[in-house]
């Protein structure tokens, strides 16, 4: 396996089991894969597979029963300071406005942002002039960039994002996805994306792991050759994308 690099991620061998005795769950069999540094990879499979599960492995919140873990360099076996999650529902708090929900977790954890840091987070996020608006006065996409922001705002090298658009309308869904790809390209973070959405993972992604049914297994590593900036219209027009689109489904079993 390739070195991964200072933030990059390295998975070796890793299995997780569910519960004991006639009620045990095998989740995760015999992983292996790595992750460079800066790389955007976007995980996929099967409901069911384990997907969520391995995206927590990643950030330390469950444990693991066999096989190694490293992020960014350190080895996991608890929540990671180098690491930022986002989940799939936003989890804003609804008495608190966006810059006091942006800066939360800093909060907690006994420190806080300056106002120029709090000010460029806002503009990367395109929320500028909503600093004081509450949850409910947000649609969800913006909900959505807000919780993207409290990852963020905390500078982390890695960033964990476990099917975060899922909900949101197609038109929504492309626009943020932009977004995404915008932040990533400016802050150079190495992204791993849980998606369900296979055209979703081809333009968004470097690479694409494919996981089979539970218990899951890397069947497949794809890489998506690609050029970025990647815009929807034009990267779907390249015959490629369409290409990607049908080897992925066929991993997955989709005809």
């Amino acid at each position: 396996m390739a070195a991964a690099g200072r933030n990059g991620i390295e998975l070796a061998g890793v299995s997780k089991i569910f519960g004991q005795g006639e009620s045990e769950v095998t989740a995760l069999s015999d992983v292996s894969f790595s992750i460079r540094d800066s790389e955007f990879v976007s995980v996929i499979g099967p409901s069911g597979c384990g997907k969520s599960t391995l995206l927590r492995i990643l950030a330390g919140l469950i444990p693991y029963e066999r096989g190694s873990v490293q992020v960014a360099g350190e080895p996991v076996h608890g929540a990671l300071d180098p690491v930022g999650v986002v989940f799939q529902t936003s989890n804003l708090l609804p008495w608190l406005n966006v810059e006091e929900n942006l800066t939360l977790a800093l909060r907690v954890n006994g420190s806080d942002a300056s106002a120029e840091q709090r000010a460029a987070m806002l503009g990367t996020l395109g929320l500028t002039g909503f600093e004081k608006r509450y949850p409910h006065e947000l649609s969800g996409g913006m909900r959505h960039r807000v919780a993207i922001g409290q990852a963020l705002i905390r500078d982390p090298a890695v960033l964990l994002m476990d099917e975060p658009f899922g909900a949101l309308d197609a038109l929504t869904r492309d626009h943020l996805n932009m977004e995404l790809l915008r932040i990533w390209q400016a802050r150079k973070k190495t992204v791993v994306l849980i998606t369900h959405s296979i055209s979703e993972a081809v333009l968004l992604s470097d690479r694409v792991l494919v996981l089979s049914e539970r218990p899951g297994r890397l069947i497949e590593d794809v890489s998506i050759d690609l050029p970025r900036p990647r815009d929807p219209s034009d990267t779907r027009e390249d015959p490629r994308f369409g290409d990607y689109i049908v080897q992925l489904s066929e991993l997955m079993g989709v005809r």
